[in-house]
C-alpha cells in the first residue's frame, strides 16, 4: 500500500511548517509507489512523447482554460503577475510569467548569494566527496549527475530547489560572474517530487538536463543545472554565454515540476543557517528568488 505521509515543508517567511498541496498526487503515488514503476517507466519517464504531447497542448490556446482553476487549486496569488491572467495566450504563457518590478527584492552585496528560483530547497554543506543523499536510503552523485564536470566539486556544497507548477518558474543568477562552459544531456523524465525521489529513480543522473559553468569573483566556479521532470516542455536557457548579473534571468521552465541544482567547489561558500538546520531535519524550506542562500567564505576562514 502506498505511503501517504504528507510532504511537510518550512515557510522561511513564518517558520511555520506546512503540507505541501501536490498537484496530480494520487497519480504520482500510485505510478511510485504502488509498484508500476517498473512497467510506467518506459512508457512515461523514459520517452519524451508523453511530456511532449503535454507541451504541445499547454503551448495551444485550448489550454488558457487551465489558468483560472490553476490560479484558484494552487492559491497563486496574481498581485504579482507583470501582466493580467487575460493577457495569456496560452497556459505556458501563464506558467513562465514574468512578476512586477520589485517583486523579488535581493541583497545586492557580491559575498551574498541569493536564491535562484522560488521553490523548496534542499542544502548540503559538504558532500560526502561525490555522493548527496535527499531522501534517507537513495544517495545520488554528482559523477553521474556531471559526468564531465564533477571533478571540481568533490567534497564541495550543493543546493536543490524544487519548483512546483505553484512557483513562478523563470529562474535567475545567483551572484555575478561569466559562464565559461555549458552542455545539455539527454533523458528520463521521473517526476521531482519527494514521492518520486523516496522511491529509488536516479532523477539527478539519469533525468534531461542542462548544465553551465560560471566563474564568479568571490566563489571561484560553480555549476548551475536544470533538471527536467515528467510535463516539463522544454528548458529555456534565454542567458547563455558571456558576463553575468546577479538576479539576472537565466532561463525559464515550460509546464512541470522542475527543479534547479547549484554545486559549489570545496570551501567557497556557507549556506545560511536556517536552510542547513531545516535541511539537517529533513525538511525543505520554502524560498523565493532573490532571498538569502549562502555567503562566500573568506580566505582568512577557510579550513
Amino acid at each position: 500500500m502506498a505511503n501517504s505521509t504528507p510532504i511537510t515543508v518550512i515557510d522561511r517567511e513564518t517558520g511555520k511548517a506546512f503540507h505541501e498541496k501536490i498537484l496530480g498526487e494520487k497519480w504520482i503515488r500510485w505510478a511510485y509507489q504502488d509498484g508500476n514503476a517498473t512497467t510506467l517507466e518506459s512508457l512515461l519517464f523514459r520517452s519524451s512523447l508523453i511530456s511532449t504531447l503535454m507541451g504541445w497542448w499547454y503551448d495551444s490556446p485550448f489550454s488558457k482554460g487551465k489558468i483560472d482553476s490553476a490560479i484558484h487549486e494552487l492559491e497563486i496569488n496574481e498581485w504579482e503577475f507583470a501582466s493580467p491572467k487575460e493577457s495569456y495566450g496560452s497556459f505556458n504563457e501563464f506558467f513562465a510569467r514574468h512578476l512586477k518590478d520589485g517583486t523579488r527584492p535581493f541583497d545586492p552585496a557580491p559575498e551574498n548569494i541569493v536564491s535562484p528560483a522560488d521553490g523548496r530547497v534542499l542544502v548540503f554543506p559538504k558532500l560526502d566527496e561525490d555522493t548527496f543523499a535527499p531522501v534517507k536510503g537513495h544517495p545520488f552523485n554528482i559523477r553521474k549527475m556531471l559526468p564531465v564536470a564533477s571533478e571540481h566539486f568533490i567534497n564541495g556544497s550543493l543546493a536543490i530547489i524544487r519548483l512546483c507548477p505553484a512557483d513562478y518558474h523563470r529562474y535567475h543568477f545567483p551572484c555575478a560572474g561569466k559562464i565559461v562552459q555549458s552542455r545539455d544531456f539527454a533523458g528520463a523524465l521521473h517526476s521531482v517530487n519527494p514521492i518520486a525521489l523516496g522511491s529509488g529513480p536516479d532523477v539527478f543522473g539519469e533525468n534531461k538536463r542542462s548544465y553551465t559553468m560560471i566563474q564568479t569573483p568571490n566563489i571561484g566556479t560553480y555549476c548551475y543545472v536544470e533538471v527536467g521532470a515528467f510535463g516539463v516542455g522544454s528548458i529555456i536557457n534565454t542567458k547563455t554565454d558571456g558576463s553575468v548579473q546577479k538576479m539576472e534571468e537565466k532561463g525559464y521552465f515550460k509546464f512541470g515540476g522542475s527543479t534547479v541544482v547549484l554545486v559549489f567547489e570545496q570551501n567557497k561558500i556557507r549556506f545560511s543557517e536556517d536552510l542547513i538546520a531545516n535541511s539537517a531535519a529533513g525538511h525543505e524550506t520554502l524560498i523565493k528568488v532573490g532571498q538569502p542562500l549562502a555567503s562566500a567564505i573568506e580566505k582568512t576562514d577557510k579550513k
